[in-house]
């Protein structure tokens, strides 16, 4: 293991195993979609809407988060995508929840294996990819995070091509065409915003994805058998235990499911 120091001394330095363990700290996945949610709530992105949605991307489920937010510069994005980085501040008294710099990072990592962020500001459109798949498939030591920033005639910086050919390669999005295919979805809920997917999705024992996507086209639910629970136990639950409409709905006093 090749060790960094600075001083002679040596660096801590995150392997990638840490976004699986960061994860297990949300034992329900409705908590880690919650994460989600308060970051686009918070004063310094102050969402009006947002949107959660299962789809369906070469053959695989995903979920899609999408908001109409301020966006995130490239230095903002790259700090989401970072652990322990925060700058956000109370506005008006509205106190941010995402202040730690780990919601995104755990929240993600425990509905999926693989995340790509697509934002844009008046100023930039920017992407960035935190994938567990993409680390072991390259077999990195440290956690590595391709990040690419279009200019408005919608080039790519030129120091961005590792990160581009990383993106191509590793995402679900292989033409540079696809990219701006989500970067514009944004613009369909306002001129700036964020969307997020998350894909290869945590499955249950018997290989189903822990969310049941068709039960309800209106919701997305739990699996029964997604925390050992059996059908009989789950009628017993509190709908708002299984169901992320009657959760959020409950939760914030309205739905965008």
């Amino acid at each position: 293991m090749e060790t960094y120091k600075r001083n002679g001394i040596p660096l801590s330095t995150l392997n990638p195993k840490f976004l699986h363990t960061n994860s297990t700290s949300h034992t329900w996945p409705f908590s880690a979609i919650a994460e989600l949610i308060d970051n686009a709530y918070d004063p310094d992105v102050c969402a009006k809407q947002f949107w959660i949605d299962w789809t369906r991307i070469k053959g695989l489920d995903c979920l899609s988060f999408m908001d109409n937010g301020a966006g995130m510069n490239r230095a903002r994005l790259h700090k989401m995508l970072s652990f322990g980085y925060s700058n956000k501040e109370a506005v008006k008294d509205h106190i941010p929840v995402g202040i730690y710099g780990n919601g995104f990072k755990s929240g993600s990592m425990r509905l999926g294996m693989d995340a790509i962020v697509f934002t844009k500001t008046k100023k930039s459109m920017s992407i960035g990819l935190l994938s567990q798949s993409y680390l072991q498939a390259i077999k990195a030591q440290k956690i590595m995070i391709p990040i690419l920033t279009f200019r408005r005639d919608e080039q790519n910086l030129p120091e961005d091509g590792a990160s581009l050919d990383a993106i191509l390669k590793y995402s679900l999005f292989n033409t540079e065409k696809e990219l701006f295919s989500e970067l514009r979805a944004i613009i369909s809920a306002g001129p700036t915003g964020t969307r997020i997917i998350i894909w290869n999705l945590r499955t249950t024992t018997s290989g189903e994805t822990e969310f049941d996507f068709e039960t309800d086209k209106y919701d997305i639910q739990i699996r029964a058998n997604a925390s050992e629970n059996t059908s009989d136990s789950l009628a017993m639950m509190p709908e708002s235990r299984y169901s992320l409409r009657v959760s959020e709905c409950a939760v914030n006093g309205s739905c965008a499911i």
